[in-house]
């Protein structure tokens, strides 16, 4: 049924119907996820109409893995790793500037402080909430400021919440 499915994608992508010819992809390769001939005609198929060179480099990559003396996949997969390497430094590239520029900041910067005070709230609120906490954020930020306890919730909740407070104050002391 999986080569079915290519091949029907296949024929929709010669008439044009790419949102046809990419629901058949998928299916195909939600069938047989390791066939290299559905993973190597998906990869080029979202390579040329999507332009996704990254997911298709990805499929390639995956199609060598189960087969690898693929013609089709190792002569696609040498044409998009230098395309997919310059991509890759060009975000590193971006995220080292985003860096810099943060790093440049003032510990003393209020907007700083602030930010800072915000994403420590967040944090313990979705590792609390990971752990199948009900509380909002904005009760975690209550609860965390004032130490006065939440109607309704349960002590456990408010101990969990308090706990990683004082779990993260002490490594961030040490």
């Amino acid at each position: 049924e999986a080569v079915v499915s290519l091949n029907a994608a296949l024929e929709m992508k010669k008439v044009g119907k790419t949102d046809k010819a990419l629901k058949l992809f998928q299916h195909a390769f939600a069938l047989s996820p390791k066939h290299a001939d559905i993973l190597n005609h998906y990869g080029e198929f979202l390579e040329d109409t999507k332009k996704d060179v990254v997911k298709a480099d990805q499929l390639y990559t995956l199609a060598l893995t189960n087969y690898p003396e693929h013609r089709g996949a190792l002569m696609n997969r040498q044409r998009t790793a230098s395309i997919v390497e310059n991509l890759d430094r060009e975000m590193l590239r971006k995220i080292d500037e985003k860096r810099d520029a943060l790093s440049s900041i003032p510990e003393s910067n209020s907007a700083l402080r602030r930010a800072k005070k915000e994403a420590y709230f967040q944090h313990i609120y979705h590792t609390v909430g990971i752990e199948g906490n009900t509380m909002t954020l904005q009760q975690t930020r209550s609860i965390l400021e004032t130490r006065i306890a939440v109607s309704g919730k349960s002590i456990d909740e408010h101990n969990e919440i308090l706990g990683l407070d004082a779990a993260m104050k002490y490594i961030n002391s040490t």
